[in-house]
């Protein structure tokens, strides 16, 4: 039973990403909702090869692919209020589920990198103004000071 259940999910797992990755652009949402779109396009699409091909058809993994698209291309359209396809299509989304959390996770982001930069130039400075005193002691000659300094600014 268990492993049933997460053989479905496993599946509509997988045709939703692929229904997202059919669709061109950027395309944040939590996992459940690219499983929710799997599951729901996948019976729509199934059933609807079933009722015009009856059981047993082959077209109803087509089917189902083509019904999850839909689902994310209405989602686009109705929910996200953007193209789903051409140039406005690969902006990233201004609403939709999970967007505010992505860019709270991105600014996260975005303020460790620039502390991490802060903290590598004020490192940089600190080594710089070590070899100075080095440099005043007598301890490095001229020649090793400017060699030293050259490989801390990155030239």
């Amino acid at each position: 039973m268990l492993g049933s259940i997460l053989m479905i999910m496993l599946f509509g797992f997988i045709t939703g990403s692929l229904a997202r990755l059919a669709v061109p652009g950027p395309d944040p949402m939590p996992v459940w909702l690219t499983v929710a779109f799997g599951l729901v396009g996948s019976a729509a699409g199934g059933g609807l090869a079933i009722a015009i091909w009856g059981k047993g058809t082959q077209g109803i993994g087509i089917f189902s692919f083509v019904g999850a698209v839909l689902l994310v291309v209405g989602y686009r359209r109705f929910v996200q209020k953007r193209a789903s396809f051409g140039p406005s299509a690969l902006k990233f989304p201004e609403r939709g589920v999970g967007i505010a959390k992505f860019r709270a996770q991105r600014q996260q982001l975005e303020d460790l990198a620039r502390k991490a930069r802060f903290e590598q130039a004020s490192d940089s400075q600190s080594n710089l103004q070590k070899l100075r005193d080095l440099h005043e002691a007598g301890i490095l000659s001229d020649e090793e000071f400017d060699r030293k300094k050259a490989q801390l600014e990155g030239r």
